[in-house]
């Protein structure tokens, strides 16, 4: 695993990593961080924390997924438009039954190639098969699974079936809005996919758990990130 290096910067680990965290894990501009941070009396300007999230974000991220459980072998798989530079494009995300983001992949068609990808991306990066793939109508993701040999796998596509997947993109427009859209199709991929990794960290269902049990697991959503960032124990 890549151990992060904060040498050579002129600001101090703790504040480099506190930028990072609040904007992967809230819905906020650049501008928003560099504020928050002068509140605290940290002069840092939004050029360099939008530099800091580049840097180590997708290494942060890429740790987070690496300490997360197997998934719930339930997958929901769904798409939806996004529009970057006037452009329109699919984006296409996969949940498991308990909500966990697993992947999210930008891609200009959508038909059973552009299925065939994301599911491939899926399996490779799991390391597991789903006992049950659980999709839309749309006919790209049974042409896939027939051309995979992946049929005889159980396919659910009844009506409300992927309501999961469909309440999953809620944070996308969220983030969509805040940004007021994607500057490029690469950029989008990044802006999506590492603030992901940190929601599957932080987002508790806190109505089904008590208070004392909501503490526990936000202190070990906490030291996650800290050993997925470098920070000292």
């Amino acid at each position: 695993m890549t151990v992060l290096s904060y040498s050579g910067y002129r600001f101090p680990r703790d504040i480099i990593q506190r930028a990072v965290w609040l904007y992967l894990r809230f819905t906020l501009r650049f501008r928003d961080v560099e504020e928050l941070l002068a509140e605290r009396g940290i002069t840092v300007t939004y050029e360099s924390i939008r530099r800091w999230v580049l840097t180590f974000g997708p290494t942060i991220a890429r740790g987070l997924r690496a300490r997360r459980p197997k998934p719930h072998a339930r997958w929901h798989l769904d798409e939806v438009f996004v529009r970057i530079s006037g452009t329109q494009m699919d984006l296409w995300r996969a949940v498991d039954a308990e909500g966990e983001v697993l992947d999210v992949l930008l891609q200009t068609k959508r038909d059973r190639r552009a299925a065939q990808k994301l599911m491939r991306k899926l399996l490779k990066k799991q390391g597991m098969a789903p006992e049950t793939w659980v999709t839309d109508k749309c006919p790209a993701y049974g042409a896939a699974l027939r051309e995979m040999k992946l049929s005889r796998v159980d396919h659910v596509q009844r009506k409300r079936a992927n309501n999961r997947a469909e309440s999953s993109h809620v944070p996308v427009r969220r983030r969509e809005a805040k940004l007021q859209g994607f500057e490029s199709p690469g950029s989008a991929q990044r802006v999506l996919s590492m603030p992901a990794a940190t929601y599957n960290t932080f987002t508790v269902p806190r109505h089904l758990v008590s208070a004392r049990t909501h503490r526990l697991f936000r202190a070990e959503a906490f030291a996650m990130w800290r050993g997925a960032a470098g920070a000292p124990a």
